[in-house]
C-alpha cells in the first residue's frame, strides 16, 4: 500500500510524459488534431501529479526530477516541433533572403530554452508562489494554440505566411522562458481577497475571452496572462 501511495504520483508524471512522446510523434507525422489532444491530458496530468503528491505527503526529490523530464518532452520538445513546422515551408527563405541552411531549424530554440528554464526553476527557491519567466506549459499553450488557429481560421493564416513575424515569435517565445518578468501562479499564499486580486483578474478575463473568442481565444488567453503578469508585478512576491 505505501508503495502505491509513494508512487501514484510519479505514475501520473510518466503518463505525462508517455502523452507528450504520443503527441510529438503525431505532430511529426502531421496530426495536429491528436496532439492537442495529447497536450490536453498532459496539462491535466502535470497539475494532478503535483496535487495528489501533496495530499498523500509523497513529494520527494525523485518526482521533482521526473516533473521536470516529463515537461521537457511535453512542454518542451513539443512547442520547439511546432515552431519548426510552421517554419518548415520557408525552407531556407527568410522574408526573401536565402540563407545557406533551412529557418525550421530556428523553432528548437524554444526547446534549448525550454530545457533552459525548467533547470532554472529547479535551483530557484523564490518561485513559490509566482513564476520567474513564463512557465513551459503557458509556452506550449501559446506556440501550438497559434498553430492551430492558423490551421482552422483561415484570418489568421497571413500571420503564419511571415517567417520573419515567425522568427520573432521564436525568439520572444524564447526569451520569455527565461526573463525575469514575474508570472502570475495559481498558488495561494494567503486567502484574502486583495492578496489575490491577480489570480482573479486572470482568471476571469481568460474566462471572458475563451467565451468570446472560442479557439482563437486560446493563444489570446496566454497573450493576456502575460499583460496581466505585468501590470500586477509590484504585487507578486
Amino acid at each position: 500500500m505505501n508503495f502505491i501511495k509513494n508512487n501514484l504520483a510519479n505514475a501520473i508524471t510518466l503518463g505525462n510524459l508517455f502523452s507528450g512522446c504520443v503527441g510529438a510523434i503525431h505532430l511529426i507525422l502531421g496530426d495536429y488534431q491528436t496532439t492537442a489532444i495529447c497536450l490536453i491530458f498532459s496539462l491535466v496530468l502535470d497539475f494532478f501529479d503535483g496535487f495528489v503528491a501533496r495530499a498523500l505527503k509523497a513529494n520527494s526529490n525523485l518526482g521533482v526530477q521526473l516533473d521536470s523530464l516529463a515537461d521537457m518532452v511535453s512542454f518542451g520538445l513539443v512547442p520547439g516541433l511546432t515552431m519548426f513546422k510552421i517554419l518548415e515551408p520557408f525552407g531556407n527563405n527568410l522574408s526573401g533572403l536565402s540563407l545557406p541552411f533551412e529557418i525550421k531549424y530556428f523553432g528548437l530554440l524554444i526547446t534549448l530554452f525550454s530545457c533552459l528554464r525548467l533547470a532554472i526553476f529547479n535551483l530557484d527557491e523564490d518561485q513559490k508562489y509566482y513564476f520567474k519567466g513564463l512557465n513551459t506549459p503557458s509556452n506550449t499553450i501559446l506556440i501550438f494554440g497559434l498553430y492551430y488557429v492558423v490551421r482552422h481560421e483561415e484570418i489568421f493564416v497571413h500571420l503564419a505566411n511571415n517567417s520573419l513575424l515567425m522568427i520573432i515569435l521564436t525568439i520572444l517565445s524564447s526569451w520569455l522562458l527565461i526573463s525575469p518578468i514575474k508570472m502570475i501562479a495559481m498558488k495561494f499564499k494567503s486567502m484574502k481577497l486583495q492578496d489575490n486580486y491577480p489570480k482573479i483578474a486572470l482568471l476571469i478575463g481568460s474566462v471572458i475571452i475563451l467565451i468570446i473568442f472560442k479557439t482563437v481565444g486560446i493563444p489570446l488567453a496566454i497573450i493576456y496572462y502575460i499583460l496581466i503578469s505585468l501590470i500586477f508585478q509590484k504585487q507578486l512576491k
